[in-house]
């Protein structure tokens, strides 16, 4: 018999909690949906190694990048460059450049193979079991 795991809460639930005021964006709903969706399948023990395994490499450890916190980076520096983002383009030029700089670091940091190491050899343990 295994015990059930606990409840979404802590950090998590927080995040999720927080981030549901966004929920008029369209679209970023479905996001919180499946993270929230994905959580509580695990909590249930719904998940097999096999799933919770493409889980970490879809969500953050994959090894050439095609992942989601890869496309979140790419999402950030699209949304902060005025050539990709419209919405920016009425702002005076140094604080579209500024932003762009800063959605280029985003990208950069969020794409560091470093930061998808461990999630990545988290699914190669379970890839193993």
């Amino acid at each position: 018999m295994t015990t059930p795991a606990p409840a979404i809460d802590g950090d998590l639930a927080d995040i999720l909690d927080a981030l549901a005021g966004l929920s008029w964006l369209p679209g970023f709903d479905h996001l919180t949906t499946f993270i929230r969706t994905a959580a509580e399948a695990a909590a249930r023990g719904e998940l097999t190694p096999d799933a919770t395994q493409t889980y970490l490499a879809a969500l953050a450890g994959s090894s050439d990048g095609t992942d989601v916190l890869t496309a979140l980076a790419h999402l950030v520096a699209r949304l902060s460059t005025a050539d990709t983002n419209p919405a920016l383009r009425n702002l005076p030029l140094d604080q579209q450049k500024e932003a762009q700089q800063h959605g280029e670091a985003a990208l950069y940091n969020l794409t560091d193979p470093d930061l998808h190491q461990h999630a990545s050899e988290a699914s190669a343990a379970i890839s193993s079991y």
